[in-house]
């Protein structure tokens, strides 16, 4: 079995890389790290042998874009790239292909164990983007006969993680992290080894699957969890409307670590249903407050 790995080098990428035998597989991207040098968003790279399968975790994420410029890197890289990656495997297809995408595309703010069959509502540029290239794969897989196989994820833990997660392990370390309304709410997060470990073990699932650790933490629970490893205590917490009150200044502060959407989403339950993937493709994944380790 032969493996096409973009984003080898990211946070998710790296860990299915360390699952796999180093010699099935190459990794795609723009660092000279990648054993095939590409710019996704800009190149369809010439690929010089066949594979069994890809596994597309390449893409932009993690800001809110402020200017045009980074409204339209969202989308040259997370639906353009992902053109340009199916144009170069046109000529060879592989056996299969998995995207990996986010519960973004729903376009939810809050809410409790949304599936799939929710609508994509998402209209964020991150949302809007991967929900074209989600439609760009279906599409191909179709015309290709190839098994398609789709991951929506949220939250991700492991060591040294990006995005929201990293921004609170940053907060507490430093001090400058403040726990909203006693960290009462709960948000679906998955562990990247897991999500690795899946997409290594099924080489037959197909179809599109939210993927959570089925538990939910609530922030409080994550804060406890990194406070005890970092040996720092617990953060300060402050009702909801003083928070709110923090993100609307800090909407107002160019490179603000506070604002009103981070604010809100410390503030709102948000969780999405596994139980399709759990059904169908054998998903059994770990506590992420047992197993989450920060580096």
């Amino acid at each position: 079995m032969k493996y096409l790995i973009t984003g080898g080098t990211g946070f998710l990428g790296k860990e299915i890389c360390n699952q796999l035998n180093e010699e099935t597989f190459h990794t795609l991207g723009r660092s000279s790290q990648n054993h095939i040098l590409a710019d996704l968003g800009n190149d369809i790279p010439n690929l010089k042998e066949k594979y069994d399968q890809v596994f597309h975790c390449a893409g932009k994420a993690h800001i809110v874009p402020k200017t045009e410029q980074e409204i339209a890197e969202f989308f040259q890289l997370n639906h353009q790239g992902t053109i340009n990656l199916l144009k170069s495997l046109d000529n060879s297809p592989p056996k299969r292909f998995i995207l990996i995408s986010t519960v973004a595309v729903y376009g939810r703010e809050t809410g409790a164990d949304i599936d799939e069959t929710h609508p994509l509502n998402g209209s964020t540029p991150y949302a809007l983007s991967k929900i074209k290239a989600e439609e760009e794969v279906q599409r191909w897989g179709k015309e290709k006969k190839v098994s398609i196989l789709i991951l929506r994820l949220p939250l991700i833990a492991g060591p040294n993680p990006p995005g929201n997660l990293g921004k609170m392990i940053a907060g507490i370390k430093s001090g400058k992290y403040l726990s909203i309304n006693h960290g009462k709410a709960r948000r679906s997060v998955v562990m990247a080894s897991d999500i690795a470990a899946l997409i290594k073990n099924s080489d037959s699932a197909e179809g599109i699957y939210n993927l959570t650790d089925g538990y939910h933490p609530s922030f409080k629970e994550l804060e406890q969890v990194i406070s005890t490893q970092l040996n720092k205590s617990l953060p300060i917490s402050i009702p909801g409307w003083i928070g709110k009150l923090l993100g609307h200044i800090g909407n107002l502060i160019p490179k603000s670590p506070i604002n009103l959407d981070t604010i809100n989403k410390m503030s709102q339950d948000l969780t999405f249903s596994d139980q399709k993937a759990r059904n169908e493709i054998s998903w059994v994944p770990s506590n992420t407050l047992k197993k989450f380790k920060i580096n």
